[in-house]
């Protein structure tokens, strides 16, 4: 033993004596520092750190997180870096008390709901009334809604203390330093002077350009050249027709994409407020009453032209597309678990009892007794209650047409 350990002690004598020689791993990058090219790309791949990051595929505008734990697999999220991340303005919220889905004597009126995160509610305005130009601040989360919503604030400066600012719905693309207005109250004489100018020159250019057919048909070879185009249309939708933007249906143009549409000419807003839906102006009536648009289901209905609506669509398109990922971030939306009609007892559900768990040969039916799954429970049309459909022009599409609806724009894309 004595022999081996002086063996030992001599080895690290002679180590510690030795010249060092350069690592492998220096050597190494002595090598990559002399090779790298100045003027293009460097000669040697180098592995980018993804350190700092936890999901790594964006492509599609969703966040898909790396599967570190069996609650984050699923999990997608839409990308929304303009989102202001701090707290909202206090004196544009109040705070919501939350009933767990019992009504005013305690008895549970809408099942599922319970606990859920603190929340207070961003008072929003619809109505868009009062004129003038709005800068957008920012653009914030709404826990209570899909769709985000922009903080702005007025440039009148007989607006003082909390007056100026308010809260609206934003559409898509709105961001931090756009101005908004609201045209619901009129325009202004300039903008109604070119547009009664615009209709004068339209049926002067409708006379002439008839007049110049004629000629066409009798001389041949004799082309008149129609006038230009009135500026009135130009000045009045470029001043008007902007992202955000609030002004009667009337005034706005064919084709035009709205949002919040109103069915009471001093009412709010109460169509097409989720997020990524948008309707479309489809045509103005002759006699100037009502206009008619197309909403995000399908159905064509009438709306009073005087009916106020917003140019552009809602914000956060990407919603629907979203995963949760576990049940647990139901619960904190205040979702509470869905149990299935099968698994209560007799007493509880139609559907409940039965050492198999069965429902035997019965229709589907709620816990109320109503038929579900597929059941008509209104008669649209001339069936239906009186006057319930008369504004309606055509139905929103069901089952087979509606799933042929939804084919076309794969097949258009093939």
């Amino acid at each position: 033993m004595s022999g081996l350990r002086a063996g030992c002690s001599l080895f690290r004598t002679l180590s510690s004596i030795a010249p060092r020689s350069f690592s492998r791993s220096a050597t190494g990058n002595g090598l990559r520092t002399l090779s790298v090219r100045t003027f293009a790309s460097p000669a040697t791949s180098t592995k980018q750190s993804t350190e700092g990051t936890s999901f790594d595929d964006l492509s599609d505008g969703l966040k898909r997180y790396k599967p570190i734990t069996p609650g984050m697999r699923h999990v997608r999220r839409p990308i929304n870096t303009h989102l202001y991340g701090g707290k909202p303005l206090r004196a544009l919220t109040l705070p919501l008390r939350k009933k767990g889905g019992r009504n005013n004597s305690g008895r549970i009126t809408v099942r599922f709901r319970g606990g859920g995160h603190k929340r207070r509610i961003r008072i929003v305005d619809f109505m868009r009334h009062e004129p003038g130009e709005y800068d957008v601040v920012r653009i914030e989360y709404d826990p209570g809604r899909s769709g985000h919503i922009a903080l702005i604030r007025a440039r009148d400066p007989k607006a003082e203390g909390m007056s100026k600012w308010k809260y609206i719905l934003a559409p898509e693309g709105l961001r931090a330093g756009d101005v908004v207005q609201s045209y619901r109250a009129g325009l202004s004489e300039e903008l109604m002077r070119a547009l009664q100018d615009e209709e004068a020159d339209d049926k002067k250019r409708t006379k002439r350009e008839k007049k110049a057919k004629r000629e066409k048909q009798e001389k041949p070879g004799h082309e008149s050249k129609s006038p230009a185009a009135s500026l009135g249309a130009g000045v009045v939708r470029g001043q008007t027709i902007k992202l955000g933007n609030c002004l009667p249906i009337k005034y706005i143009p064919l084709g035009t994409v709205v949002h919040s549409v109103s069915l009471n000419p001093m009412g709010k807003g109460i169509l097409v407020r989720a997020a990524g839906t948008y309707a479309q102006v489809l045509y103005h009536e002759e006699n100037g009453r009502h206009s008619h648009i197309r909403l995000q289901s399908g159905e064509i209905r009438k709306v009073l032209s005087n009916c106020a609506a917003t140019i552009g669509k809602v914000s956060n398109p990407l919603w629907n597309e979203r995963q949760l990922g576990k049940a647990g971030r139901s619960r904190w939306l205040g979702r509470r678990p869905r149990v299935r009609g099968v698994a209560m007892n007799a007493n509880d559900h139609p559907h409940g009892g039965g050492r198999g768990r069965s429902k035997s040969n019965k229709h589907p039916v709620s816990v109320w007794g109503w038929g579900t799954k597929g059941t008509r429970t209104r008669k649209p049309g001339p069936k239906g209650p009186k006057n319930s459909n008369k504004m309606v022009i055509q139905e929103r599409p069901r089952g087979k047409e509606k799933r042929l609806r939804a084919a076309v724009p794969e097949e258009a894309s093939a």
